[in-house]
């Protein structure tokens, strides 16, 4: 019952919008219930409703997405409990385009940072971390049976980065860490990632470099299956909603540009790009198919 109520919902926001303007704000004032049934104790529905309100009044083209791909960002977002679209960079709420459906899409994509909160939340870690290691800095690594991993940054000119490391240490004593070379951050970056050229990767490249490396070792790391289920949301587009997010069936952004989170602004955009019927779409990325069908 209470996921037809959602799906209505978003349908009238849909023909509202069409016929009124945009009703996204009102819309997400109308979800109050939803978001406080969704949102872990970390936050409140109050605080998180105004970030999103937020999100929505700095960046023009994020009201520009449809409802149901926005709202289930956010509701993605609210179950997480990660703040979307804020300086903390725990997580982003980001336009791309739908070439098929010739329409803005929103996607949700975890931080570095709400990466970090996710682990801790956990229960299961003391420490968890990501450096990045410079050319200066003094850098010693080791695998096999007596692994060794020591970094002391140079107190001074540190010079280029030259790898990046993410470790973690369970609080029964346990631990785990990986190592890669930048060169290897950039070649998983331009073979997963069409958005590489633009975007987080130019914008921020350090902490997406982190992310990529931390996700790495998290893997190795004894979690709850909730923390896996968490990380599997992020870089994904729901075009539905249900009381649990989970459930929602994904589809995957591949970017050959993308929408500044923050400025709306379109990075590393074509001149022109024409869909089956002809003419310039809005800025934003395509859209490729995951490993499951989404009924739009």
């Amino acid at each position: 019952m209470a996921n037809n109520t959602i799906q209505r919902r978003t349908q009238e926001t849909a023909a509202a919008r069409t016929t009124e303007g945009p009703t996204m704000q009102q819309y997400i004032k109308q979800m109050q219930g939803e978001i406080k049934k969704a949102l872990p104790s970390v936050m409140t529905p109050e605080r998180f409703s105004r970030i999103v309100l937020s999100a929505l009044s700095t960046n023009q083209k994020l009201a520009e997405t449809t409802p149901q791909s926005f709202l289930g960002a956010m509701m993605t977002a609210a179950q997480l409990g990660v703040e979307p679209n804020t300086p903390l960079g725990q997580a982003y709420l980001i336009p791309y385009w739908n070439s098929k459906a010739r329409a803005l899409e929103c996607q949700f994509q975890l931080g570095y940072k709400g990466l970090l909160d996710l682990a801790y939340r956990s229960g299961e870690v003391s420490t968890v971390m990501a450096q990045v290691v410079y050319e200066n800095d003094e850098f010693e690594y080791s695998f096999g049976l007596e692994p060794k991993l020591v970094h002391r940054p140079a107190l001074e000119e540190r010079g280029n980065p030259k790898f990046v490391y993410a470790m973690f240490r369970t609080k029964d004593g346990g631990y785990g860490y990986e190592v890669m070379s930048i060169a290897d951050v950039r070649a998983h970056a331009q073979k997963y990632s069409k958005a590489f050229n633009s975007g987080p990767w130019q914008n921020n490249f350090e902490e997406m470099a982190k992310k990529t490396v931390l996700k790495r070792v998290l893997k190795y790391a004894p979690l709850k299956s909730e923390f896996m289920r968490a990380v599997s949301q992020d870089e994904v587009i729901k075009n539905g909603l249900s009381p649990d997010m989970y459930e929602v069936p994904s589809t995957y952004v591949e970017a050959d540009y993308d929408v500044d989170p923050d400025t709306g602004e379109v990075m590393n955009g074509p001149d022109e790009k024409k869909g089956e019927g002809g003419g310039k779409p809005p800025e934003g990325g395509d859209l490729v198919e995951g490993q499951q069908q989404m009924t739009v």
